[in-house]
């Protein structure tokens, strides 16, 4: 090879190096620019939410709930005269907006004047007091106790609350037993007037919502579901019960990695539901069974068709669900096209939480009142044909015997980063665990102290 020839191969190799660098450099940028909605929105709306409903500081937010992969680094501004807050990464930027009575929405693709001017209903108040009635619809609470080992019961709540000796960190420990509150135990930043993030243990509460419509009649969860963009294809055939039972078909990815399907629908888009039923099928409806946050709400979606006034769709948990059970504080937050989202975003206290879960031990009935049509439970709690025993109908179950200290008639409502409300109906126990795990290696030990738990009440 000559030299000249050597010279010019090397300018090519080059000028192709160069070529691969600034490929792969504008390949990196655009990857970024398609996170960014997520990295921003995330904090967003979460600290939105965690500031106006839950009145935490922004400081400890962020210290903690906050602090992990690029969600640390965003830099967040709370506007107390707008109730506000916006986020900002690089040159990514999300806002999220309160208002009361629906919690934090964020903006996106609606303009925040317009979705600022869409006219809420205020919400139902309940005709009673909770400070001057008695637990379960109020806030007085006995001062029995129960057969269960108290002593060593405390011993599990300090293990857990200040030791961390299941290897997580809990904001909110409580026990209930045969309906009568035994532990209730806080961090110092909460207490029992803290409105705690649901995450997926909203999905429990869409499953009761719907019981409820099918008890006045105005659904049927074996009947297809009608939407009208799946009549050209075999979408056409999912039932309520399909998509309660997330064996759809729908094709779903609930990893949370990145771009996964759960956190673009989160955290970029307007509709979640129509973000969901655009999707097409991936298997035959009704024979694979796989986690999705989608299905919910399309179900929420839908529910709102069913009750077809939107005042009337908006009053409907809080007059029909959480006012006939003493939650009448909790709060159920929308999505930008106005969809509950119950798939993640309903805020209670520590005591809503257990007192939701007495409503599914009592097979549906609350202070006296049948809430839930009879035999709903059994449906709720009957494994879906492709679970293995592990899902029934929103709710978790332990036929999997994946909790192997707890018995098989456990079932759960399961939140992402370790929200947890257990019901053991053979041992009239409930067991609410709200916290947060911000590190792979900081996964509640959720069997170990169950098995504690179970050992205090026998």
């Amino acid at each position: 090879m000559s030299r000249s020839s050597s010279i010019e191969l090397k300018k090519q190799l080059s000028r192709l190096i160069t070529v691969i660098v600034l490929a792969g450099l504008a390949y990196g940028i655009l990857y970024i620019h398609s996170l960014l909605p997520i990295i921003t929105g995330y904090p967003a709306k979460y600290l939105c939410s965690a500031v106006f409903v839950s009145n935490r500081q922004q400081a400890e937010v962020e210290a903690l709930d906050l602090h992990f992969s690029f969600i640390k680094y965003t830099k967040n501004v709370v506007n107390l005269q707008d109730s506000s807050v916006t986020s900002s990464f690089l040159w990514g930027e999300s806002k999220a907006i309160y208002r009361k009575g629906y919690g934090a929405t964020l903006v996106r693709d609606i303009d925040e004047t317009d979705l600022r001017k869409i006219k809420l209903p205020k919400l139902a108040a309940p005709a009673y007091n909770q400070d001057t009635i008695a637990w379960p619809m109020g806030n007085v609470m006995p001062d029995t106790i129960t057969n269960i080992d108290k002593v060593r019961l405390d011993e599990i709540t300090e293990k857990l609350m200040d030791e961390e000796g299941y290897n997580g960190h809990a904001f909110a420990f409580m026990v209930v037993h045969k309906g009568i509150p035994v532990v209730e135990s806080y961090q110092p930043a909460f207490n029992s007037k803290t409105r705690f993030l649901s995450w997926s243990m909203a999905k429990s509460f869409t499953n009761s919502l719907a019981g409820i419509l099918v008890k006045d009649g105005k659904l049927d969860i074996n009947r297809p579901t009608d939407i009208p963009e799946w009549q050209n294809d075999d979408r056409k055939n999912i039932t309520f019960n399909n998509l309660m039972q997330m064996q759809s078909g729908l094709s779903w990815n609930e990893d949370y990695g990145n771009r996964s399907d759960v956190t673009v629908m989160l955290y970029c888009e307007n509709d979640f539901a129509r973000f969901t039923l655009n999707q097409p099928l991936g298997f035959p409806v009704g024979s694979k069974w796989y986690y999705s946050s989608g299905s919910v709400n399309i179900v929420n979606h839908l529910m709102r068709k069913v009750i077809n006034d939107d005042n009337k769709y908006y009053q409907f948990a809080q007059s029909r669900l959480f006012n006939k059970i003493g939650i009448p504080d909790a709060v159920f937050e929308l999505d930008p096209a106005g969809n509950q989202v119950g798939s993640s975003y309903i805020y209670a206290t520590a005591r809503d939480y257990a007192r939701y879960a007495l409503l599914n031990l009592q097979d549906g009935v609350f202070n006296g009142e049948r809430i839930l049509p009879e035999g709903w439970l059994k449906y709720s709690t009957t494994p879906a044909s492709d679970s293995k025993g592990e899902y029934g109908s929103l709710f978790w179950l332990n036929k999997s015997n994946k909790y192997p200290s707890a018995p098989d008639d456990m079932y759960s409502c399961n939140g992402h980063d370790g929200q947890q409300i257990f019901m053991i109906p053979s041992k009239e126990l409930i067991v609410v665990i709200l916290g947060y795990s911000p590190k792979p290696d900081h996964v509640m030990n959720f069997d170990v102290l169950l098995g504690d738990i179970l050992e205090a009440v026998q």
